[in-house]
């Protein structure tokens, strides 16, 4: 059952990705993570990322960067702590965090197609079983 859960995870993120493939960015999984978390925290530090994500800060560090250098974050040091550098989309990682956003809708549609609104709500609660049961062990 796990193995099928990993494979419909994984069309999904191909399916979302191969859209922004072929366009000016390349843009990976993790990249879109990022670009989402700064979407929904503005001025966040690396730090607030690494603390959020439990990711290494090196790896997290080279994803900023290589965003940084595309042009869709934009960094200013902190008024307060010149140590700190403030993070938030740039115009065009906005762009790229909303066409993301309209291709998850639309596979979200695709994926529950044919499903009825009870059964996407038993689909939606077996699935949060699932995690629950993992977080426990």
């Amino acid at each position: 059952m796990l193995e099928l859960i990993h494979t419909v995870m994984h069309q999904y993120r191909a399916r979302q990705y191969r859209v922004l493939k072929d366009g000016p960015h390349d843009i990976t999984h993790m990249d879109g993570k990022v670009l989402g978390f700064f979407a929904r925290h503005p001025g966040a530090t690396q730090s607030d990322l690494a603390q959020h994500s439990g990711r290494d800060k090196a790896q997290l560090a080279r994803l900023i960067k290589g965003l940084r250098e595309q042009g869709l974050l934009e960094a200013e040091a902190d008024e307060a702590d010149r140590r700190h550098v403030r993070l938030r989309l740039s115009a065009q990682g906005d762009a790229v965090n909303q066409a993301l956003r309209r291709q998850a809708k639309q596979l979200s549609a695709l994926a529950v197609e044919g499903l009825d609104a009870q059964e996407q709500e038993m689909l939606l609660k077996l699935l949060q079983r699932v995690r629950f049961n993992l977080d426990l062990g």
